[in-house]
């Protein structure tokens, strides 16, 4: 993608198992993927992911392994 045609403006997004994604601002949300209430452009989007998401787990997984399902 050129600099011309390359987004201005991301959002970040995110699913019902709680994982981040960016998202081109200019795009509808995709079924499943809710606003994670930041937009800002790529490289400040992705910086707020670092900070927000810092357990990589499924939230399906993190609630099996809270009551003692998981290893």
């Amino acid at each position: 993608m050129d600099d011309d045609s390359a987004p201005r403006e991301w959002r970040v997004v995110i699913n019902d198992e709680e994982q981040y994604a960016l998202l081109p601002a200019v795009l509808a949300l995709p079924g499943g993927w809710r606003d994670g209430g930041f937009t800002g452009s790529e490289a400040d989007c992705t910086a707020y992911v670092d900070e927000h998401w810092t357990d990589m787990r499924p939230l399906s997984l993190r609630r099996a392994m809270a009551e003692g399902g998981g290893s």
